[in-house]
């Protein structure tokens, strides 16, 4: 995939085929122990168009998408603050920050530029947003996604329990400051 990366805000036009790309993609990154009920459940309940469509109305959040030839090929979205969670406040130190919640890119962009102009964009909407630092949790199994992260910028600051059905995962939190 070398054509040319565009990333802007999603809008309702976009909510279908934002939906079926965050269905496709959230499984990629689930550890395989994780079951494929616990993975639809989530889906059903957190990425389905209605979802994204209030996701777009609440001004706390940012969703940011990945196009190619007008195809939505990825996806990102952003969350103004930190949660009460003490473990993440521990970890997330530099205020004000904005997390970034979710990251995916369809497998076959995978190696492409999609990734990088995606996390490219979405800290210049922290940067922009006043945000000191960028924070993200990772499924400590996830490998590929640490190293892309620690690429950008980020660096490993705690860690966190991320529930996925019935199934508790273990994600590092990773925080980038930003300049």
């Amino acid at each position: 995939m070398d054509q040319r990366v565009t990333v802007t805000a999603a809008t309702d036009s976009d909510l279908d085929e934002l939906a079926a790309v965050a269905a496709q993609t959230f499984p990629l990154a689930c550890p395989p122990a994780v079951s494929h009920e616990n993975v639809a459940a989530f889906i059903a309940q957190n990425l389905t168009a209605d979802r994204f469509a209030t996701y777009l109305r609440d001004p706390e959040r940012a969703v940011l998408i990945a196009t190619v030839d007008g195809r939505i090929v990825g996806y990102a979205m952003m969350i103004r603050g930190v949660p009460d969670d003490p473990v993440v406040q521990e970890a997330v130190t530099v205020r004000p920050a904005v997390e970034l919640s979710k990251m995916y890119v369809l497998p076959d962009a995978h190696g492409s530029a999609v990734a990088a102009e995606l996390m490219t964009a979405a800290v210049q909407r922290a940067t922009e947003d006043g945000a000191a630092a960028v924070w993200l949790g990772v499924n400590q199994n996830n490998r590929r996604a640490q190293r892309f992260y620690a690429k950008h910028g980020f660096s490993v600051s705690g860690t966190k329990t991320f529930l996925l059905g019935t199934h508790l995962e273990n994600d590092y939190v990773m925080l980038r400051v930003l300049a």
